[in-house]
């Protein structure tokens, strides 16, 4: 089993940069494929990206590909999202993510979610 805590939200005006981080509980993490998702007021969860157990591996959802990155320190239990080029439409509550399969973008796929962080990207 595995704890996750998400950081690092807040508000940022558009064309700007924030780094979410997701600190991980438990002596499994490297155990993991690490995942991103978002969920906007009124809409369904999305897929924002994911990382392979080593980190040697990422996929992202459309919507962000070439402006967010995933990154992972297995050493300290972290998993983050850097996100360049924000857009209103950004704007959600984010949720880390673990599970153990790979290649998936459906929120069924991942085992254990952090509570979430709100990003409000202001026009």
């Amino acid at each position: 089993q595995v704890q996750l805590v998400e950081s690092g939200g807040g508000l940022v005006q558009a064309g700007g940069s924030l780094r979410l981080s997701c600190a991980a509980s438990g002596r499994t993490f490297n155990s993991y494929n690490m995942a991103w998702f978002r969920q906007a007021p009124g809409k369904e969860r999305e897929f924002v990206g994911a990382i392979s157990r080593n980190g040697g591996f990422t996929y992202y959802g459309d919507s962000v590909k070439g402006r967010f990155t995933i990154s992972r320190d297995n050493a300290k239990n972290t998993v983050s999202l850097q996100m360049n080029s924000l857009k209103p439409e950004d704007t959600a509550v984010y949720y880390c993510a673990a599970g153990t399969d790979w290649g998936s973008k459906l929120s069924g796929a991942f085992r254990y979610w952090g509570q979430g962080t709100q990003v409000t990207v202001s026009s």
